[in-house]
Protein backbone atom coordinates (compact mmCIF):
# COMPACT_ATOMS: atom_id res chain seq x y z
CA UNK A 1 0.00 0.00 0.00
CA UNK A 2 1.25 3.45 -0.90
CA UNK A 3 2.92 5.11 2.11
CA UNK A 4 2.38 8.76 1.09
CA UNK A 5 -0.81 9.80 -0.65
CA UNK A 6 -0.88 10.66 -4.32
CA UNK A 7 -2.60 14.03 -4.52
CA UNK A 8 -5.68 14.44 -6.68
CA UNK A 9 -4.81 16.91 -9.46
CA UNK A 10 -8.44 18.08 -9.51
CA UNK A 11 -8.44 19.26 -5.89
CA UNK A 12 -4.80 20.26 -5.41
CA UNK A 13 -4.04 23.98 -5.16
CA UNK A 14 -1.02 26.28 -5.25
CA UNK A 15 2.34 25.51 -6.81
CA UNK A 16 1.67 21.75 -7.01
CA UNK A 17 -1.54 22.46 -8.97
CA UNK A 18 0.44 24.64 -11.41
CA UNK A 19 3.00 21.86 -11.87
CA UNK A 20 0.26 19.23 -12.26
CA UNK A 21 -1.36 21.37 -14.96
CA UNK A 22 1.95 21.56 -16.85
CA UNK A 23 2.43 17.78 -16.60
CA UNK A 24 -1.19 17.17 -17.67
CA UNK A 25 -0.79 19.37 -20.74
CA UNK A 26 2.43 17.60 -21.71
CA UNK A 27 1.56 13.97 -20.93
CA UNK A 28 -2.24 13.97 -20.96
CA UNK A 29 -2.16 12.64 -17.39
CA UNK A 30 -0.40 13.19 -14.07
CA UNK A 31 1.37 9.93 -13.16
CA UNK A 32 1.15 8.68 -9.57
CA UNK A 33 4.85 9.32 -8.96
CA UNK A 34 4.41 13.01 -9.75
CA UNK A 35 1.13 13.16 -7.82
CA UNK A 36 3.01 11.78 -4.82
CA UNK A 37 5.97 14.12 -5.30
CA UNK A 38 3.42 16.95 -5.40
CA UNK A 39 3.12 16.73 -1.61
CA UNK A 40 6.21 18.94 -1.77
CA UNK A 41 6.17 21.45 -4.63
CA UNK A 42 9.94 21.77 -4.16
CA UNK A 43 10.45 18.05 -4.78
CA UNK A 44 8.14 17.93 -7.80
CA UNK A 45 9.60 21.09 -9.29
CA UNK A 46 13.14 19.80 -8.72
CA UNK A 47 12.33 16.49 -10.41
CA UNK A 48 10.59 18.15 -13.37
CA UNK A 49 13.40 20.68 -13.81
CA UNK A 50 16.16 18.05 -13.69
CA UNK A 51 14.24 15.71 -15.98
CA UNK A 52 13.46 18.54 -18.40
CA UNK A 53 17.08 19.65 -18.54
CA UNK A 54 18.26 16.09 -19.24
CA UNK A 55 15.64 15.88 -22.00
CA UNK A 56 17.90 18.30 -23.87
CA UNK A 57 21.07 16.26 -23.32
CA UNK A 58 23.33 15.23 -26.18
CA UNK A 59 23.06 11.52 -25.43
CA UNK A 60 19.46 11.47 -26.63
CA UNK A 61 16.17 10.05 -25.45
CA UNK A 62 16.91 6.45 -26.48
CA UNK A 63 20.05 6.12 -24.35
CA UNK A 64 18.32 8.03 -21.55
CA UNK A 65 15.49 5.47 -21.48
CA UNK A 66 17.85 2.50 -21.71
CA UNK A 67 19.84 3.90 -18.77
CA UNK A 68 16.60 4.38 -16.83
CA UNK A 69 15.67 0.74 -17.39
CA UNK A 70 19.11 -0.49 -16.36
CA UNK A 71 19.08 1.58 -13.17
CA UNK A 72 15.45 0.69 -12.33
CA UNK A 73 16.24 -2.99 -12.48
CA UNK A 74 19.52 -2.60 -10.57
CA UNK A 75 17.49 -0.89 -7.82
CA UNK A 76 14.43 -3.19 -8.07
CA UNK A 77 12.06 -0.30 -8.81
CA UNK A 78 8.79 -1.69 -10.18
CA UNK A 79 7.39 1.77 -10.89
CA UNK A 80 10.33 3.02 -12.98
CA UNK A 81 10.67 -0.34 -14.73
CA UNK A 82 7.03 -0.14 -15.84
CA UNK A 83 7.13 3.59 -16.67
CA UNK A 84 10.32 3.45 -18.73
CA UNK A 85 9.30 0.24 -20.50
CA UNK A 86 6.12 2.05 -21.60
CA UNK A 87 7.87 5.34 -22.46
CA UNK A 88 10.69 3.54 -24.25
CA UNK A 89 8.31 1.55 -26.43
CA UNK A 90 5.46 3.99 -27.02
CA UNK A 91 7.15 7.41 -27.01
CA UNK A 92 10.79 6.79 -27.92
CA UNK A 93 10.03 3.77 -30.17
CA UNK A 94 12.69 1.43 -28.78
CA UNK A 95 12.19 -2.17 -29.89
CA UNK A 96 11.09 -4.75 -27.32
CA UNK A 97 14.35 -6.73 -27.51
CA UNK A 98 16.44 -3.64 -26.67
CA UNK A 99 14.13 -2.78 -23.77
CA UNK A 100 14.43 -6.30 -22.39
CA UNK A 101 18.22 -6.33 -22.73
CA UNK A 102 18.53 -2.92 -21.03
CA UNK A 103 16.74 -4.30 -17.97
CA UNK A 104 19.71 -6.65 -17.64
CA UNK A 105 22.19 -3.84 -18.31
CA UNK A 106 22.87 -5.19 -21.78
CA UNK A 107 22.70 -4.01 -25.39
CA UNK A 108 23.53 -5.42 -28.81
CA UNK A 109 25.09 -2.03 -29.63
CA UNK A 110 28.68 -1.96 -28.33
CA UNK A 111 28.70 1.75 -27.49
CA UNK A 112 25.37 1.57 -25.64
CA UNK A 113 26.62 -1.53 -23.81
CA UNK A 114 29.55 0.47 -22.46
CA UNK A 115 27.18 3.15 -21.13
CA UNK A 116 24.86 0.61 -19.50
CA UNK A 117 27.76 -1.24 -17.89
CA UNK A 118 29.06 2.07 -16.57
CA UNK A 119 25.60 2.88 -15.16
CA UNK A 120 25.51 -0.42 -13.27
CA UNK A 121 29.06 0.17 -12.03
CA UNK A 122 28.10 3.67 -10.89
CA UNK A 123 25.15 2.24 -8.92
CA UNK A 124 27.20 -0.61 -7.44
CA UNK A 125 30.08 1.65 -6.41
CA UNK A 126 27.74 4.39 -5.14
CA UNK A 127 29.38 6.88 -7.49
CA UNK A 128 32.95 6.00 -6.54
CA UNK A 129 34.01 4.77 -9.96
CA UNK A 130 37.65 4.51 -10.95
CA UNK A 131 39.54 6.41 -13.62
CA UNK A 132 39.60 3.24 -15.68
CA UNK A 133 35.77 2.98 -15.43
CA UNK A 134 35.54 6.47 -16.95
CA UNK A 135 38.26 5.72 -19.51
CA UNK A 136 36.16 2.85 -20.87
CA UNK A 137 33.47 5.41 -21.76
CA UNK A 138 36.02 7.74 -23.35
CA UNK A 139 37.52 4.88 -25.35
CA UNK A 140 34.04 3.99 -26.60
CA UNK A 141 33.71 7.50 -28.04
CA UNK A 142 31.75 9.29 -25.33
CA UNK A 143 32.74 12.93 -24.87
CA UNK A 144 33.22 14.43 -21.44
CA UNK A 145 29.87 16.17 -21.92
CA UNK A 146 28.16 12.85 -22.67
CA UNK A 147 29.83 11.17 -19.68
CA UNK A 148 28.56 13.97 -17.47
CA UNK A 149 25.06 13.43 -18.87
CA UNK A 150 25.22 9.66 -18.32
CA UNK A 151 26.13 10.27 -14.68
CA UNK A 152 23.27 12.77 -14.35
CA UNK A 153 20.76 10.34 -15.89
CA UNK A 154 21.84 7.66 -13.44
CA UNK A 155 21.54 10.11 -10.52
CA UNK A 156 18.05 11.23 -11.57
CA UNK A 157 16.94 7.62 -11.87
CA UNK A 158 18.41 6.69 -8.49
CA UNK A 159 16.33 9.53 -7.03
CA UNK A 160 13.10 8.31 -8.63
CA UNK A 161 13.88 4.66 -7.79
CA UNK A 162 14.47 5.50 -4.14
CA UNK A 163 11.43 7.76 -4.01
CA UNK A 164 9.14 5.12 -5.51
CA UNK A 165 10.58 2.27 -3.46
CA UNK A 166 10.41 4.21 -0.17
CA UNK A 167 6.86 5.48 -0.69
CA UNK A 168 5.59 2.41 -2.57
CA UNK A 169 4.01 4.51 -5.30
CA UNK A 170 1.19 2.59 -6.99
CA UNK A 171 2.20 1.64 -10.52
CA UNK A 172 -0.11 3.31 -13.03
CA UNK A 173 1.66 2.07 -16.17
CA UNK A 174 1.26 -1.42 -17.64
CA UNK A 175 3.03 -3.78 -15.23
CA UNK A 176 6.19 -5.50 -16.44
CA UNK A 177 8.47 -7.93 -14.69
CA UNK A 178 11.68 -6.76 -13.07
CA UNK A 179 14.82 -8.58 -14.09
CA UNK A 180 16.62 -9.47 -10.88
CA UNK A 181 20.30 -9.14 -11.66
CA UNK A 182 23.11 -8.59 -9.23
CA UNK A 183 24.67 -5.18 -9.60
CA UNK A 184 28.33 -5.36 -10.74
Amino acid sequence: MQRIIALNPETTTGKSKELFNAVQSKLGMVPNMMRTMGNSPAVLNGYLSFSGALGESSIGAKLGELLALTVANANSCDYCNAAHSFIGEKLVHIDAASIQLAKEGKSNDTKIQVALTFARTLVAKKGRVSASDVDVLKNAGYSESAITEIIAHVALNIFTNYFNNATEVAVDFPAVELIETAVV
